[in-house]
């Protein structure tokens, strides 16, 4: 699959999406990947939930000469985003009023809506990159201003994704645990969990590779290539596998489910994107998914 080209779907250029981390389950998956010694088997693998309530445009951020030049607002909020920006009471410019010649390139700020979910009323922002020329760029913000995006509508087809968020944080933590320093003799003086020496003489100056305490988690990192085994639609009726998730709840609206595990703690928002620098590995993998265990 090119990756370069976004899968076809009713919405065609958004590059990623606004997610809540709800937990891990067991998933049964019949394994089809080519070569695999468990080929054509049922097997049981980790795999983590993520809730995916729709996305709604709040701004269009318009570039030029790789620098924002302007930024136009849509023309109706929802009350929530009181809590997180200060909302003009009138919009100056209608983004019908553009013109593509005057501009490099175009991408959106988008929020979700958690309300709908249960989990909070604060919704979360984030600009997210749009696929293909800047006419095509303009006609999506035109078609979906003002209307809820699904993650069927840009998902739908995908194998693998990359995640950006934050790790869960561990506050202030010594060199043994924050770098796996090795511990010293027990009858070391002045200590066993530190190294055995801040530095030299000369130069005279602790310098920044030395393992020291400090800040543990809460950073924002990556996670590349993680391989999506299915995408589901939450009924009326919700699965019972989906309901009392530790520190999270129900499953309310539409859910992806990944391969393996990603990072932060339940709740945290997370923004799954197109795949940066696919992995030929992840990309063999091919799973059925069968059912929550």
């Amino acid at each position: 699959m090119n990756w370069n080209v976004i899968p076809t779907g009713s919405v065609k250029n958004l590059k990623g999406f606004i997610a809540y981390k709800a937990g891990m389950a067991s998933v049964l998956v019949k394994d089809k990947t080519q070569n695999s010694m468990t080929k054509d088997k049922q097997i049981i693998i980790p795999a983590t939930i993520l809730e995916c309530p729709p996305l709604k445009i709040f701004s269009v951020r318009l570039y030029k000469n790789n620098q924002a030049a302007k930024e136009i607002l849509a023309g109706q909020f929802d009350k929530e985003l009181k809590r997180v920006v200060k909302l003009p009471k009138k919009t100056p410019e209608k983004i019908n009023d553009i013109k593509p010649e005057n501009y490099d390139d175009v991408s959106v700020i988008v929020y979700s809506q958690p309300k709908k979910i249960g989990l909070k009323k604060r919704p979360d922002l984030e600009e997210i990159g749009l696929a293909g020329n800047l006419n095509d760029k303009i006609s999506f913000v035109k078609e979906n201003l003002n209307k809820e995006i699904s993650i069927f509508d840009v998902f739908n087809g995908w194998q693998i994704a990359d995640l950006r968020g934050l790790t869960k944080g561990k506050g202030f933590s010594g060199p043994v645990k924050r770098f796996g320093v090795k511990l010293r003799f027990h009858k070391t003086e002045k200590g066993q969990r530190k190294v055995g020496s801040l530095g030299p003489w000369h130069p005279a100056r602790v310098t920044f590779r030395v393992p020291m305490a400090g800040q543990m988690g809460m950073f924002t990192r990556v996670h590349y290539n993680q391989k999506i085994i299915s995408l589901g639609k939450t009924p009326k009726d919700t699965d019972e596998k989906l309901k009392n998730i530790k520190n999270y709840g129900d499953i309310k609206s539409e859910y992806i489910l990944l391969a393996g595990s990603v990072q932060g703690p339940a709740k945290r928002q997370l923004l799954i994107t197109a795949p940066l620098r696919g992995s030929k590995d992840q990309l063999k993998k091919n799973y059925e998914f069968l059912e929550l265990k």
